[in-house]
């Protein structure tokens, strides 16, 4: 094999490994995604078992707390003034969790379409809400920033809400 060939090849080999040493990565961080959803954005999107953040308003009137296995937990409604689902969680809430405040739920979409929870977020100050909650808002046309700061969470619960999958 000449010279040059031999160098061609050594570079074909490394740009094929490198090459596949990006790409196995890559495969790797997929893995790791999750993405933020709103409960009208579920539906269509989330497939069951997904791992997904789920983020909106708590609806005033639908948290119901129970004890499931000796442990605690609790059933609400998530809304973003579109449509709401329904998400359960056994564990410890937040202290900052009640009905009309903004949270973000990690989780996985039950087959029968409500949301299982394995981490509950809810917001930390009166005037804080998350990004996504924010975006979700103004994407939905319940609130345009040229309008003024965004209306105290527990004025959402005034919205006309419709039920989406469970």
């Amino acid at each position: 094999m000449k010279r040059k060939h031999r160098r061609l090849a050594i570079l074909l080999a490394c740009g094929l490994g490198l090459g596949s040493a990006a790409a196995l990565t890559l495969l790797a961080f997929r893995d790791n995604l999750v993405f933020f959803v709103t409960p009208s954005d579920l539906a269509g999107r989330a497939k069951p078992g997904e791992t997904l953040r789920l983020g909106g308003l708590v609806e005033k009137g639908s948290v119901v707390r129970e004890v499931v296995d000796g442990q605690p937990g609790v059933r609400f409604r998530v809304s973003d003034g579109r449509a709401s689902v329904e998400v359960s969680f056994i564990g410890v809430l937040p202290d900052l969790f009640r009905e009309g405040q903004g949270v973000v739920t990690l989780g996985t979409l039950a087959p029968d379409g409500h949301f299982i929870a394995a981490e509950v977020l809810a917001k930390h100050d009166e005037t804080y809400m998350p990004k996504e909650v924010v975006e979700a808002l103004k994407k939905s046309g319940h609130w345009q920033p040229a309008d003024g700061p965004a209306p105290p969470a527990a004025t959402w619960n005034t919205l006309n809400v419709t039920k989406n999958g469970g």
